[in-house]
């Protein structure tokens, strides 16, 4: 009996210990690490409202849940962006279309781009009740743009042919900055207009400015900001990339479904990029004029694109891009327009595989923001 009982303890024993080791109960095995991506946002001073797709992955954890700490770090331009991606300092780099264009064409860099994120949307911004009512009306006057380096100049020499003005010798073409000292450029007369890309031009118009635009209707079928990365990564990590993407489809999708919920979560999530200098209506009114600005052209991407997938990019629209470059001479030769643009098969499908009903009922209930 004693024996009986010495086993009847012993099996008792193993069973605690078993218990102990079961899978329920175990101590929890550590967290996989998070794998970290690196993106250089190209011509960008403060990461604000206007690059939802770049900074709602992050407030909403879309990319951690793929498994991707990702960190977004701004750039002086696109060219430096590509220079950091060609010499792998960042894994991904958004750029102006014509920057990756002319990576591929002019530098060789394979650059591919990923995701089309806006279309060119610049304009000539005149006051709205002074002397210009056509473009023809700048021959001897003067326009002002951010720098004689921009991606805008090329554009504005253009719409200045087209309207029978010699961009050389019949305006005057001066660097003026960006923000505050460009609209008092415009204010003051030293410029009869300013060219500016739409959310520059929501800026100014939140400062007082009453304005009138001028601007190509073929700009809107051109590709603009994008999102690139090398032909090397796209191949070492296929799942890196559109683990990248799809976070920044999703984060698209939120934002064209609720703008104003992107800012509460932008203020929240990076207060640093908060605008200052008014009460915190006035600033809420600002940051949502400027995020409705890069909706617009959000949105133009989406529909020229097919108007199916987000983020999607076609060899068409990059094609057109390039002979816009040709015709300006910005290059001299060109490259199938398919180079420019992600090959593998099915790629943006499968970006866009994700519960977009779920994802528009999250941007409507905000409730992150609360």
């Amino acid at each position: 009996m004693l024996k009986l009982m010495k086993i009847k303890c012993v099996l008792a024993a193993l069973g605690v210990v078993a218990a102990a080791l079961s899978p329920a109960t175990a101590p929890a095995q550590p967290a996989k690490p998070l794998k970290k991506v690196t993106i250089a946002a190209g011509g960008v001073t403060v990461l604000n409202v206007t690059y939802p797709w770049l900074m709602m992955p992050i407030a909403l954890d879309y990319w951690r849940s793929e498994g991707y700490d990702v960190q977004v770090i701004a750039a002086p331009g696109s060219v430096q962006a590509v220079q950091q991606l060609a010499t792998g300092n960042v894994d991904f780099a958004q750029v102006s279309s014509n920057v990756a264009i002319q990576a591929n064409v002019t530098s060789n860099i394979p650059a591919r781009v990923v995701m089309n994120n806006s279309v060119i949307d610049w304009a000539v911004a005149v006051q709205a009740d002074g002397a210009m009512h056509k473009v023809s009306d700048f021959k001897g006057k003067n326009i002002g743009i951010v720098s004689l380096a921009s991606g805008g100049l090329p554009l504005l020499r253009s719409l200045l042919k087209a309207n029978g003005l010699d961009p050389d010798k019949d305006v005057n073409i001066i660097a003026t900055g960006a923000g505050a000292p460009a609209l008092e450029a415009l204010k003051s007369n030293r410029v009869q207009g300013l060219m500016f890309w739409n959310a520059a031009i929501a800026g100014f118009e939140n400062a007082g400015a009453k304005l009138r635009l001028f601007r190509s209707p073929d700009w809107q079928r051109l590709p603009d900001f994008s999102l690139a990365t090398t032909q090397r990564a796209i191949e070492r990590d296929p799942a890196m990339v559109e683990a990248i993407v799809r976070g920044a489809a999703k984060a698209s999708l939120f934002a064209v479904s609720n703008p104003e919920c992107v800012r509460k979560l932008h203020w929240a999530r990076f207060p640093e990029s908060k605008p200052t200098g008014s009460d915190d209506a006035t600033l809420a009114r600002w940051d949502d004029n400027l995020l409705r600005a890069q909706v617009q052209s959000m949105n133009a991407a989406f529909e020229m694109n097919g108007g199916k997938l987000w983020g999607r990019a076609t060899a068409e629209g990059f094609g057109r891009m390039q002979d816009f470059m040709l015709d300006a001479k910005l290059i001299d030769r060109k490259l199938p327009p398919a180079t420019f643009i992600v090959a593998t098969e099915g790629f943006f499908e499968r970006v866009n595989d994700f519960d977009a009903q779920a994802v528009a009922k999250q941007a409507q209930a905000c409730a992150a923001a609360r």
